[in-house]
């Protein structure tokens, strides 16, 4: 009895506490219940449009792979694709090879709106960081050529100063140049230098430090 007495005196502030603040755990349990329910029917749909788009990509891949002999085709498969699967890794290289498949056929206006959607999707802390970092070093190189430095500049500032990538490197050094912005080109190709292993490679660089310094 004393036992049973001491158990309901131990529960009694609990009891209270329960008492007290029953709507806002009842509206917590839902909070959590609601999460959870999200959580698990948003990583459904998500896993539901990746097979989907996974069957899409399978398609274009096979036009890829015949270059520009159907383009229209192309264009129709991957348009879909940024409508209704626009998150997934599957649009995602597909905007890439397009991008790709622009450049090698000197399409470099579309190659390069091409580099600039899949910046724009992969950008951010969750986006996907190798395809971001290829397209703006793609779109970079195909707005050097078209004498646009300053957004070339723009696409790949962010490496200039803890990339691992040589190539990197000299081409911030290449755009610098054309900037007319010597001695920061010069840093940029020393970079460059210093990260590449290969002894070609090293010896373009010391090419272009010598010519920028006559």
């Amino acid at each position: 009895m004393n036992n049973v007495y001491e158990n309901n005196m131990r529960l009694l502030p609990f009891l209270k506490f329960v008492e007290t603040y029953k709507r806002l755990i009842i509206f917590l349990s839902a909070v959590v219940i609601i999460g959870i329910g999200y959580f698990v029917i948003s990583n459904q749909i998500y896993k539901q449009k990746n097979e989907e788009a996974a069957v899409i990509y399978e398609d274009l891949e096979g036009l890829f792979k015949l270059g520009a002999e159907d383009n229209e085709r192309i264009d129709e498969i991957l348009e879909n694709l940024l409508i209704n699967y626009r998150s997934t890794g599957y649009t995602q290289l597909a905007l890439l090879n397009k991008a790709s498949l622009d450049a090698n056929n000197n399409k470099l206006q579309e190659s390069l709106e091409n580099f600039k959607t899949l910046i724009n999707i992969t950008d951010g802390r969750n986006g996907n960081k190798i395809y971001n970092k290829m397209a703006r070093i793609s779109a970079a190189r195909i707005l050097l050529s078209q004498n646009q430095y300053d957004e070339a500049l723009n696409m790949i500032e962010m490496f200039s100063t803890d990339s691992n990538n040589g190539y990197i490197h000299e081409l911030i050094g290449d755009i610098l140049v054309k900037q007319n912005k010597i001695e920061l080109a010069r840093v940029q190709y020393q970079m460059a230098s210093d990260k590449y292993s290969d002894e070609m490679s090293k010896s373009i660089i010391s090419m272009k430090i010598a010519n920028i310094g006559n």
